[in-house]
């Protein structure tokens, strides 16, 4: 049986999302949430290697009791237990030392045959926590996973995406993989799985209960990017569309705009 673990995360709407001008944070509060949808196309994958390899599937994920709810989405749709990892020491953690509280609170959990993520998330869209991730977990990578062929000998068989075609890949477990979101998508919860979620226990790791966790690689102090600066893009003046119907008319408005602006 493999030992899976799937990383997810809760996200704001970016859409509504709004940043704290004096720390570079987002300002979570008032802000409605969700799973980043990148991270169900990955339990997706998970779950479908559980149900032909069978397995047992462990999700995580690091952010505010509120994350929670992200947790109990995945639990109902193939996840077998879940860790929520949270604290404010962990608040305004950049990928850097968001992977290492990962993994060091992965590490009580035992050793996993296959970790899955999403390919990037939807508010940071840096794409850089999984390479992390395996580095970390001392793991090969398979990113950009189309289709998982086989799982045997301690080995996995899969296909990735190429910017032109695909290509088949081997490496060893243990292994990470990043998928494609076009061949698995989420799918949804039965009512038993969506009810059973709503009662299943949540354990929470914090910066006082994980093992061996060292305090200045994590949260602000743990960074190795600091936002020293943010601010709204400066839109440039809309343009506009010049069409009376008469092509003297639209050449004579056009040159009259461009005297305006001292063009010519």
């Amino acid at each position: 049986m493999l030992n899976i673990l799937v990383c997810v995360k809760q996200i704001p709407d970016i859409d509504l999302v709004r940043m704290d001008p004096e720390t570079g944070n987002l300002v979570r509060e008032g802000v409605p949430t969700l799973t980043n949808p990148l991270d169900l196309n990955a339990l997706e994958a998970a779950v479908r290697v559980k149900e032909r390899y069978g397995g047992h599937i462990t999700l995580i994920t690091m952010g505010p009791p509120m994350a929670e709810s992200t947790l109990r989405e995945c639990l109902a749709v193939g996840g077998d237990e879940a860790v929520l990892i949270s604290g404010r020491p962990f608040g305004g953690a950049d990928t850097l030392s968001t992977s290492y509280s990962i993994v060091k609170a992965a590490e009580m959990l035992g050793n996993f045959d296959l970790i899955f993520c999403g390919k990037e998330s939807m508010d940071g869209a840096t794409g850089q926590m999984a390479s992390q991730l395996a580095e970390r977990f001392n793991a090969s990578q398979i990113s950009c996973c189309s289709k998982i062929e086989e799982i045997s000998g301690g080995k996995i068989r899969a296909l990735r995406t190429l910017e032109k075609g695909t290509e088949l890949v081997e490496a060893d477990l243990p292994c990470l993989l990043t998928v494609e979101k076009d061949n698995f998508f989420g799918r949804l919860p039965n009512l038993e799985a969506y009810l059973a979620s709503k009662k299943a226990e949540i354990r929470v790791l914090t910066e006082n209960t994980i093992d061996g966790l060292e305090m200045e690689k994590i949260g602000v102090p743990g960074s190795g990017t600091i936002v020293p600066e943010i601010y709204a893009p400066k839109l440039p003046e809309p343009g506009q569309i010049i069409k009376t119907g008469s092509v003297k008319t639209d050449v004579g408005r056009l040159m009259s705009l461009l005297v305006e602006k001292g063009s010519v």
